[in-house]
């Protein structure tokens, strides 16, 4: 695919940035998490729904809050213990959206919004996206899978449990594939009807039962855009919690040329060269064609081959 080893840049993505030491021996035999509840150095986040709680424009967007300042919001749907850093454990509670606006509870913002914006520095926005994706799991999965009966948070949310047959359910992460076909000194790059004006962005699916990551990719990208593909590398991945994906990074090289879209997925895909690439990535296309912004994975890829 390219003489030399591609250079991805790590740093601008978003919400893969997590400090945390997640503390996994001590959520179920541990009894250190209690005390760490009232713990003057100990830190929330806190949702409302899928928002995220802030302090407001004054004090920058600041998501943290101190223990006595989340009590005031009400009593919380669920409190996941999320891990902590040398200096301070960390909780993320849920709440419910308050029916009147006017209660008096703090600003929300979107989290990809923030991710976009640059609102939360990195290691913040990736516990964030940690907290956000665990806790809508606990909100779409308050029932048993096995018997239907209602389960209740164990494991300080890091796991289910039901009432009725005992059964343990645990946090899923949806696996999600997203590549980007080369065939010499060209990409392939689709659009959505759903994206920006003008943005091209990589391909991506899910990855389905019983399949590898590289059979995923082929899969995709021939029922996409017709491409059939050989060697598949993979390039990086990214925790995207909308609701609780990892996106895996790939770049495949393309043995055929031919695109046939498949318009129930796809508005528009066509090969860029490099160099037209390169236009859409420091936003001087002569069409105002523009990649997504630097915190997303695609941008990521098609950057470190922008590059090679």
């Amino acid at each position: 695919m390219t003489s030399r080893p591609l250079r991805f840049h790590h740093a601008a993505l978003g919400f893969g940035g997590n400090p945390l030491d997640r503390m996994a021996a001590a959520r179920d035999h541990g009894s250190s998490i209690p005390a760490l509840l009232e713990d003057p150095e100990t830190r929330y986040v806190a949702f409302s729904g899928d928002h995220v709680l802030v302090r407001g424009p004054a004090e920058a967007d600041d998501p943290w809050f101190r223990s006595g300042e989340v009590k005031g919001f009400g009593p919380p749907t669920e409190t996941v213990f999320l891990g902590r850093t040398a200096r301070m454990a960390v909780f993320a509670k849920r709440f419910d959206p308050p029916s009147d606006e006017s209660e008096g509870a703090p600003p929300v913002r979107d989290l990809r919004s923030m991710a976009t914006v640059g609102l939360a520095p990195p290691d913040t926005l990736g516990i964030l996206a940690e907290a956000k994706a665990l806790l809508h799991w606990h909100r779409s999965h308050r029932f048993c899978a096995a018997c239907g009966q209602p389960s209740r948070l164990a494991a300080w949310g890091w796991r289910r449990e039901c009432t009725a047959c005992g059964t343990h359910h645990f946090p899923r992460t949806d696996p999600v594939v997203i590549m980007m076909a080369v065939d010499g000194d060209r990409c392939l790059l689709g659009r959505q009807p759903r994206f920006a004006p003008g943005m091209y962005s990589c391909l991506a699916g899910f990855l389905e039962p019983g399949e590898t990551i590289e059979a995923a990719v082929r899969r995709e990208l021939n029922e996409e855009a017709g491409i059939t593909v050989g060697a598949v590398d993979y390039l990086a991945s990214q925790p995207w919690p909308f609701p609780a994906s990892l996106m895996i990074g790939c770049i495949a090289e393309a043995s055929s040329s031919a695109i046939t879209i498949d318009a129930t997925e796809l508005e528009d895909a066509r090969w860029f060269a490099r160099a037209e690439l390169r236009r859409m990535l420091d936003g001087t296309h002569p069409d105002g064609l523009v990649c997504p912004p630097p915190m997303a994975i695609a941008h990521g890829l098609m950057q470190a081959w922008a590059e090679a």
